[in-house]
């Protein structure tokens, strides 16, 4: 009798042991989430990480993204990737903007808003999810950051990687940043475009063009324009960087020089553009869920100077979001960049890395060549990336060789999403939604 007791505890050790073990061995889940303002290709590297993530069960378990980005994580609205088809997921590649919705919401420091921090670490725990994937600039790579140290001190270690995304292409280390090529694209292709109309209604109507683009404090953008005109294309154009102080009686001088010699001018203005004394050409008093200031208005007021102070009859033109939504000419360099950076940042992931963000690395210029590359999130968050000065004519209204080199690449390569009746086709996912398993939380 003691014998049979005996050996039924040893089944019962057993079967706890192996129960042990299953819940040990089974693999984490993944959290996906898009930030900030979406781009072209965005969801180019939300199709990397999730067809990687795939191709490896046996380390990362399902993928689950959030519902218009970090919010999602907070009000646990998750969605469940793997409802989706393989034909859905790799539509991704060719469609625009954010597939499961981003947001502009900026986490604080953990003595600030220690309920947030918690939130997220009881939805991962409830989920099962020790991976979060955050796609985004500046701001997300922050919060990513603090997220993979705070996770460790609250008792749920979650590997945080960040997916670099932004057209700005602001972020530091990286070569670049997938979203701006593709926009570069756009912008020098747009003032290619409208320049040649302008030439041809020059003689008797409008001389001077006026484009406005995005880039709060660093002109990448802004210096695209630059690269409308080339050798066998000469365009006078002129830019202005958010690097180069608003210098209003060289600027004037400069456009009507080119008038006069070329009998038009295009001019490519960055949002950020600042006075002297600092403050933006055009600034409201509102300010966006980051705290800055909101911009737009540059090109009207640069317009209106052309028109009261030299008298050239001017068109102006904003691109806004046409140019970080126009998948149908994005840059085949930069789509197959940002479907890297997804997919390296789960095989970081897989490797045991925590905190860091894959980088493009450059190898040449001619031909060009790239490697996926690794930075620490330390030394990513906050910091800016602004145009070297010698990117920039001595003149300050122009780009040097030297910008023309390094941005060329990332333009080039034709990447055509599939039309039908004309119209690009793109993927709307069915975004099923998980169950939920907490109390409400309000944000």
């Amino acid at each position: 009798m003691a014998a049979k007791k005996k050996a039924k505890k040893k089944v019962a050790k057993k079967k706890t042991t192996s129960t042990r073990r299953t819940k040990k061995e089974a693999p984490k889940n993944a959290f996906y989430a898009q930030s900030g303002g979406v781009t072209s290709v965005i969801n180019a590297s939300a199709a990397g990480v999730i067809e990687t993530a795939r191709n490896n069960k046996n380390k990362i378990g399902k993928v689950y993204a959030g519902r218009n980005g970090i919010i999602g994580a907070l009000t646990e609205d998750l969605i469940d990737t793997s409802k989706e088809s393989a034909s859905a997921i790799k539509a991704l590649r060719h469609t625009p903007a954010g597939a499961f919705g981003s947001c502009r919401y900026k986490l604080k420091s953990l003595e600030a808003n220690r309920r947030e921090y918690e939130r997220l670490i009881e939805v991962f725990e409830a989920h099962n999810i020790g991976y979060f994937f955050y796609n985004g600039g500046g701001d997300s790579a922050d919060t990513c950051h603090k997220v993979s140290m705070l996770s460790e001190k609250m008792g749920y270690p979650v590997q945080a990687i960040h997916v670099p995304k932004t057209v700005d292409n602001d972020l530091p280390i990286t070569d670049n940043c997938p979203g701006f090529g593709s926009v570069a694209k756009y912008i020098a292709v747009s003032t290619r475009e409208a320049s040649f109309d302008v030439q041809s209604m020059a003689k008797t109507s409008t001389k001077v063009f006026v484009l406005e683009v995005m880039g709060r404090h660093a002109g990448w953008i802004a210096a695209a324009g630059g690269l409308a005109s080339s050798e066998d294309t000469e365009i006078p154009i002129v830019i202005l960087f958010p690097e180069v102080k608003f210098d209003q009686k060289k600027f004037l001088a400069k456009v009507d020089n080119m008038v006069k010699k070329h009998g038009y001018c295009s001019v490519v203005v960055s949002e950020g553009v600042q006075w002297p004394d600092g403050r933006f050409l055009a600034e409201s008093d509102r300010k966006d869920a980051f705290g800055h200031a909101q911009l737009g208005g540059a090109a009207t007021v640069i317009a209106e100077m052309v028109g009261n102070e030299l008298g050239h009859k001017n068109h102006w033109a904003v691109a806004d979001y046409l140019q970080r939504a126009a998948r149908h000419i994005a840059s085949k360099t930069d789509v197959d960049m940002a479907y890297a950076m997804g997919k390296a940042s789960v095989q970081l992931a897989i490797k045991g890395h925590n905190a860091v963000m894959p980088t493009v690395d450059r190898i040449s210029n001619k031909p060009f060549k790239w490697k996926v590359g690794m930075a620490p999130l330390s030394k990513v968050a906050n910091v800016e990336k602004m145009m070297p000065k010698n990117f920039i004519t001595t003149d300050g209204f122009g780009i040097t060789k030297k910008c023309r080199d390094y941005m060329l690449p990332l333009i080039k390569g034709e990447d055509y999403p599939p039309y039908k009746d004309g119209l690009p086709k793109y993927v709307r996912l069915k975004n099923v939604a998980v169950p939920k398993k907490l109390k409400k939380f309000s944000v």
